[in-house]
């Protein structure tokens, strides 16, 4: 299947590394659905963004932690675009730092309903639409995890590591699954990537902090995230499944 023919869903694609990886999907001629949970104007800026490229683009309102909005989501792409060959499970959250004698269950399983139940129930929408069992053309499932999946993120945000560690684990899983249906599953693992993530946990400037300890000595940018998730998107990764690419410049 050629690169234009190709449908691709972005979950949390408003913003950040969804945005940058639209954008470059969206100049290989890939079809879009972005979905986004509350930034509906910054998904408004970046369809009229890339409206310039000759593809059909959609934006949807969906919480990837409610079954319901995830299911409404694909069966939106289905109609006004058609079916998934690609899907990119970036929507995640992580909240304020805190070491973890200060959490609370609710703030763990806000993040686990998100970043774990909310990816899950995104892989099986796809696999259902994708697997050459159930009648699809196959296709190409890109979780973004994190570096702190490696790290574990002492001091600040373990909870968030931790779902992060679980969304290697199911894509190792998932990805050997899957393989006989013509689905391949990947990872990347951003390290301190310059997005607004970081003022979600309360320190806008974490990276400049922590950049000497980067062996490249500086942040990665959102667009060098975007150029791992489409490579392992596209053909050219034919034969890579089960496979994380690091983007933590050298961590």
């Amino acid at each position: 299947m050629k690169d234009q023919e190709k449908i691709a869903l972005i979950t949390g694609g408003s913003r950040g590394i969804g945005a940058a990886t639209a954008r470059l999907l969206a100049a290989r001629g890939y079809n879009l659905c972005i979905s986004y949970r509350a930034r509906k104007s910054a998904a408004d800026a970046l369809l009229e963004e890339i409206s310039r490229f000759d593809i059909r683009a959609i934006a949807v309102q969906a919480d990837i932690s409610s079954e319901a909005d995830v299911e409404r989501l694909f069966g939106t792409v289905d109609s006004e675009l058609g079916p998934i060959s690609a899907l990119v499970n970036n929507a995640g959250m992580l909240l304020q730092q805190s070491r973890v004698e200060r959490m609370t269950a609710e703030r763990i399983n806000r993040i686990l309903q998100t970043n774990v139940t909310g990816t899950l129930l995104c892989c099986r929408e796809a696999i259902k639409r994708m697997s050459t069992t159930f009648g699809g053309n196959g296709g190409a499932i890109v979780n973004v995890s994190s570096g702190a999946a490696r790290s574990g993120s002492p001091n600040e945000y373990i909870d968030y590591a931790a779902s992060k560690g679980a969304v290697d684990t199911l894509t190792i899983g998932l990805s050997k699954e899957v393989a006989q249906d013509g689905i391949r599953v990947n990872g990347v693992r951003p390290g301190l990537i310059d997005t607004e993530m970081h003022s979600d946990g309360g320190e806008p400037a974490r990276i400049d902090r922590l950049k000497s300890n980067i062996p490249l000595g500086r942040g990665g940018q959102p667009q060098e995230v975007a150029g791992a998730i489409t490579w392992l998107l596209s053909d050219e990764a034919s034969f890579t499944t089960g496979s994380f690419i690091d983007t933590t410049g050298g961590l």
